[in-house]
């Protein structure tokens, strides 16, 4: 004889007090969308979360997950070419599925290998970027968020400036003249200690981001003193090591690239975007890190840049 189960979670907590955020995190699912030579596939981590009222004990988790295999369903079956385009079809199944929420998120990470060619040399090589993509719906919209994070090289110009002048005062000393001296400094950028910098670069739109995401991850590669490669032989480290010494860039000019690689892309990107930008320097000859980071509208930058 069956028996029905009762519903725990919809009983009133011993505490009421409602919850902004209850999900699930850190769930591991392959996704595969259409691209538009071949599909592609990427190993995604997903969170997911909903809102939960003050007279409402628990949400019914395993919907959640139900939610999540049922878009990556119809992904694979061709319907969806776009990750923040999942996203948002997932918020808006689970704010259909969980009647009591007014909100539903879902953040999504992915690592995505892109093949290129070594800067100097041509060899054939791979490189790992981030794809970072989330959705957050309500009754009144549904705003989707697409991007990148990924790694490269920062050269510190106030390091550079006084190896600069530590250079000016030997070629001084050993009779070079000064403009001899000028022009050998304008050739050989001087060294500088130098880091691993991670870009990240977001755009969130209340439609489906009006964006291409190789574009937002050649923004982000190029935001840096000088893009870096998986394998290099001895003339693309020597390219490397140039490139980036010829552009030494404190962290927050990193995010100031970031903004202007976003403005000279997309300069009729509508004004309520919203665009995030991240600096995240690993510094080399500091036990600490350096950051910097800005989320602000399209709207607003337009007044800054143009003001």
């Amino acid at each position: 004889m069956s028996h029905q189960l009762p519903d725990v979670q919809a009983g009133e907590p011993d505490v009421s007090v409602g919850l902004s955020q209850v999900g699930v995190t850190g769930v591991e699912k392959l996704v595969e969308l259409e691209g538009e030579d071949r599909p592609y596939v990427l190993t995604a981590e997903f969170s997911v979360f909903v809102d939960l009222p003050s007279g409402r004990k628990g949400i019914d988790m395993s919907r959640n997950m139900e939610v999540i295999d049922e878009v990556l369903e119809a992904a694979v079956d061709g319907e969806t070419d776009r990750v923040e385009a999942l996203c948002g079809d997932a918020a808006e199944r689970l704010l259909a599925k969980h009647e009591y929420t007014t909100t539903a998120e879902v953040n999504m990470e992915a690592e995505w290998m892109l093949k290129e060619e070594t800067p100097a040399s041509g060899r054939p090589t791979q490189s790992t970027v981030d794809i970072v993509a989330s959705a957050v719906a309500t009754e009144e919209e549904t705003r989707e968020e697409i991007g990148c994070r990924v790694t490269g090289m920062t050269v510190c110009p106030c390091s550079q400036g006084m190896s600069e002048s530590r250079a000016r005062e030997t070629l001084d000393d050993l009779g070079v003249d000064e403009e001899t001296a000028e022009a050998f400094l304008n050739e050989v950028p001087q060294p500088g200690h130098s880091q691993r910098g991670h870009a990240t670069l977001t755009i969130t739109q209340d439609t489906e981001p009006d964006v291409d995401l190789m574009d937002l991850i050649e923004i982000a590669r190029d935001s840096m003193s000088a893009r870096i490669y998986n394998m290099a032989k001895r003339p693309d480290e020597d390219h490397m090591t140039y490139a980036a010494h010829a552009n030494a860039k404190f962290v927050e000019d990193c995010v100031r690239s970031l903004v202007s690689g976003v403005i000279e892309t997309y300069p009729d990107l509508d004004d309520d975007a919203t665009v995030y930008v991240k600096q995240e320097n690993d510094e080399s000859i500091h036990q600490h890190d350096a950051v910097a980071e800005r989320e602000v509208t399209m709207a607003r930058l337009r007044q800054e840049i143009g003001g």
